[in-house]
């Protein structure tokens, strides 16, 4: 019979090595991003009780005047560009953590959109897009009579 020496520490050197690869994979995504300078804003996509699609997108810092939403071929495609601040000289910063440059999100819209009807609204640095269904595709209620 072997005698194998115990070692605690074995199983949590695995897993640092598991967590190193992990968050270094991340870092490397997260460095190529930054290289590049795009930006990607976060977005909520929801569904109202009206039948409505809803795209709510943050852009802070973001004039209303460099964003662009257009709708074509089924495709909803948000364009915008988030400036440096022109109130701070670049040799001013001692860290730039948020990120600047253009920015292009594009979405497949379902049939049921019209997209005569799209509307959008920019308020407190969020733009919100409505995408209302078309008339045929909203849900109706029948009544049903009873036979005599």
């Amino acid at each position: 019979m072997t005698i194998t020496r115990f070692d605690p520490f074995r199983e949590f050197s695995t897993l640092q090595d598991r967590m190193n690869r992990l968050f270094g994979d991340v870092y490397l995504r997260d460095e190529e991003l930054t290289s590049r300078g795009n930006w990607v804003p976060p977005v909520d996509i929801y569904e109202t009780e009206g039948h409505d699609l809803v795209i709510k997108v943050e852009l802070p810092d973001v004039n209303r005047e460099d964003v662009q939403v257009t709708v074509e071929n089924n495709t909803i495609t948000i364009k915008g560009n988030k400036s440096f601040p022109g109130d701070v000289k670049e040799e001013q910063f001692r860290r730039v953590e948020r990120r600047y440059g253009s920015f292009v999100r594009s979405f497949t819209l379902p049939n049921t959109v019209d997209a005569s009807k799209v509307s959008a609204e920019y308020k407190n640095g969020v733009l919100t897009v409505k995408l209302p269904y078309r008339e045929e595709a909203k849900p109706r209620t029948i009544n049903v009579e009873v036979a005599a």
